[in-house]
């Protein structure tokens, strides 16, 4: 069966120009992505990857190529996409809910039955009895699965996440995992994840692009088979198979400092 591709990065450059001059950061980036994905991108600093993540949120313009989401060509952020942030960015002033509905309420699509829906997610998201609590009353964790429904309330095609766990203890960031792969894997929601941690990587993904630099290209897909897929980020780590695919990534990544030095 042809799956359905969501997503379509089409010969992507970008060039950032100062003072100092002009630099290529990344260069002809070809990707697919097909709907119900769990892509990660991966590689050394400055190899832009969040680069990638700004344009495929419409935040920044290629200045060569296209960007397609369902066959559309972007050019500006679109309620399509959601983006999720390693800081929460939650309002210290608004209820969980209130924060929770934020998206809605910026497209002037809060009501009674939106509040009801706000609250349901919260409540599946673990965060039951939090409506009216205010962020400095939740932990981090906590604080980041409010941020998790802010993005999904909208209910946008495709979420971008940028190290959205990276500032968590370990314990709880792999709750968050088990709860984002979970979540979304329920709500057929496609996701391109930005991430340092190549364990996450291989324990949440379908596949994994790993990307090289000077500039920005594509270096390796990896895709990850489906019977270590198809287990939660926790066990995937216990799997027979996790460690030959954390050693490949891992291994490619040396290859790429070999090969152009550390900075």
């Amino acid at each position: 069966m042809i799956k359905e591709a969501i997503l379509e990065l089409k010969d992507l450059s970008h060039v950032y120009v100062n003072d100092a001059g002009a630099a290529l950061a990344v260069d002809h980036i070809n990707l697919v992505v097909h709907k119900g994905e769990f892509i990660s991108l991966v590689g050394p600093s400055g190899c832009g990857k969040t680069t990638i993540l700004n344009i495929i949120a419409g935040l920044i313009q290629p200045t060569h190529g296209e960007l397609r989401v369902m066959g559309e060509k972007i050019n500006s952020p679109t309620p399509k996409l959601g983006y999720m942030q390693q800081q929460d960015y939650l309002f210290p002033w608004l209820s969980i809910q209130k924060n929770a509905m934020l998206g809605l309420h910026i497209r002037n699509q809060r009501s009674k039955l939106q509040a009801e829906r706000t609250n349901q997610l919260l409540l599946e998201l673990g965060l039951e009895d939090t409506s009216h609590k205010y962020p400095h009353q939740l932990s981090g964790g906590m604080r980041q699965r409010v941020a998790l429904a802010r993005t999904l309330i909208t209910d946008p095609e495709i979420l971008l996440l940028d190290e959205p766990f990276s500032a968590l203890d370990l314990h709880i960031k792999m709750q968050l995992e088990e709860l984002v792969q979970s979540t979304l894997d329920r709500m057929g929601k496609t996701a391109v994840l930005v991430t340092h941690d190549l364990a996450e990587a291989v324990a949440i993904s379908d596949r994994i692009i790993v990307l090289g630099r000077n500039p920005g290209h594509i270096r390796k897909i990896v895709t990850i088979p489906r019977d270590l897929r198809s287990v939660g980020p926790i066990e995937a780590r216990k799997h027979p198979k996790y460690q030959s695919y954390f050693e490949e990534i891992w291994n490619e990544l040396e290859e790429e400092m070999e090969r152009g030095g550390n900075e």
